[in-house]
């Protein structure tokens, strides 16, 4: 099978030839600069390294290098795209298309949110801001053909804006100060949620009446959850930020047959159900580390004829601690437990951090294209 047809037909809860690997496909399946520049010394690849989020140092992995690791999707993205949207301050320090201010401290890899722009803000505020045009014709002028070209190759075609709705309200306001918000300043929170919802949905649009025709999954993500559980009651998630989640997710749906992919990081069992009741056909990053999120096995029981898995592999402990066959014995389990029938995709939980070793990232890809192959024969 071509990566895009094997791809296509996990989505659609149906064995391919192998489990698919996801791995640059997304920022949350990339891996961070000094990994990446491990891996392109080992495999002799040149060139500048080019970003999907500069602020996140999560980089866009060469395709040479994706296709030596048996890689089965490609991103494309507005240009420039809304991290890059950005004015540089210095080296370390950048203000992104929204005002928020991040820096890096000396030594540091990722940048930090130094100033959240909103964080005093009120209900007139917003209408004044300067908010940005993501929905402007010249951002998207080269996507249709790229797109084209890449499905017309083979590729699985993955359509990436950065669209969230909760994760850049917390970026503008402060984790703490949303969460305030939604408690006891709810028309603050609600005109927030739904200026955001309306300009990514208007981004979406856009992109989407480009290439929909060529894009087998647009990528959105929010982090609503931490390690421990949702960051707010199910309740509340479902009275305040799901109606704006199901107006963006059902704008998708009207411009496109690719799927949804959700990426929200933590445990966020409680939420699943919501997730596919807005149509969300892809839940990533499945944090194994977190809660109930470790039962891949449950997971795939309980909704895996509803949705597909991708992610799974994890980062925390596993891929930086572990042995590469401690990293294969991990591969298999989640194979094990969330590929049968379709409906996964091997990756990493998230961004391969540096210290992962090189080789427990060759031992990671070589493993899912071992043990992936249909009919599975992995032992329980």
């Amino acid at each position: 099978m071509t990566p895009r047809e094997r791809v296509v037909c996990v989505l659609n809860h149906e064995e391919a030839d192998r489990v698919p690997l996801f791995i640059g496909a997304s920022g949350a399946t990339s891996m961070l600069t000094p990994l990446y520049e491990k891996f392109k010394t080992h495999f002799g690849i040149g060139g500048p390294t080019r970003f999907l989020s500069r602020p996140s140092q999560q980089v866009m992995i060469d395709e040479r290098i994706r296709d030596r690791l048996g890689a089965d999707g490609q991103p494309i993205m507005p240009g420039p795209p809304i991290s890059t949207l950005a004015k540089d301050i210095s080296e370390d320090c950048i203000v992104d298309a929204f005002g928020t201010t991040w820096r890096r401290r000396p030594g540091n890899i990722y940048y930090e949110i130094h100033d959240h722009p909103l964080r005093n803000a009120t209900i007139d505020d917003l209408e004044k801001y300067p908010w940005p045009d993501l929905a402007h014709p010249s951002r998207f002028t080269h996507l249709r053909a790229e797109a084209k070209a890449l499905q017309e190759s083979g590729q699985a075609v993955l359509l990436f804006v950065g669209a969230g709705i909760f994760s850049p309200a917390y970026e503008m306001r402060g984790v703490e100060q949303l969460l305030f918000d939604l408690a006891a300043n709810e028309d603050f929170a609600t005109a927030l949620l739904a200026k955001l919802e309306k300009l990514f949905t208007a981004c979406l649009v856009a992109a989407l009446r480009e290439v929909g025709q060529y894009v087998d999954l647009v990528i959105t993500g929010d982090d609503v959850a931490n390690q421990a559980g949702p960051m707010m009651s199910p309740a509340m998630y479902r009275r305040l930020i799901k109606p704006h989640h199901a107006k963006m997710f059902a704008a998708i749906r009207e411009n496109t047959q690719a799927k949804i992919y959700l990426h929200s990081c933590g445990n966020v069992y409680r939420l699943i159900g919501d997730f596919i009741e807005m149509g969300v056909q892809l839940l990533n990053p499945v944090q194994v580390s977190a809660g109930e999120m470790g039962d891949t096995a449950r997971l795939k029981r309980e909704f895996g004829d509803r949705l597909s898995f991708l992610g799974g592999i994890d980062t925390q402990r596993v891929l930086p601690f572990g042995t590469p066959e401690d990293v294969r014995a991990e591969v298999r389990r989640r194979i094990r437990d969330l590929a049968p029938g379709g409906g996964y995709i091997a990756a990493a939980v998230h961004c391969i951090q540096p210290d992962v070793p090189l080789e427990n990232v060759l031992a990671m890809c070589d493993e899912v294209l071992k043990a992936g192959q249909y009919p599975l024969r992995i032992e329980q």
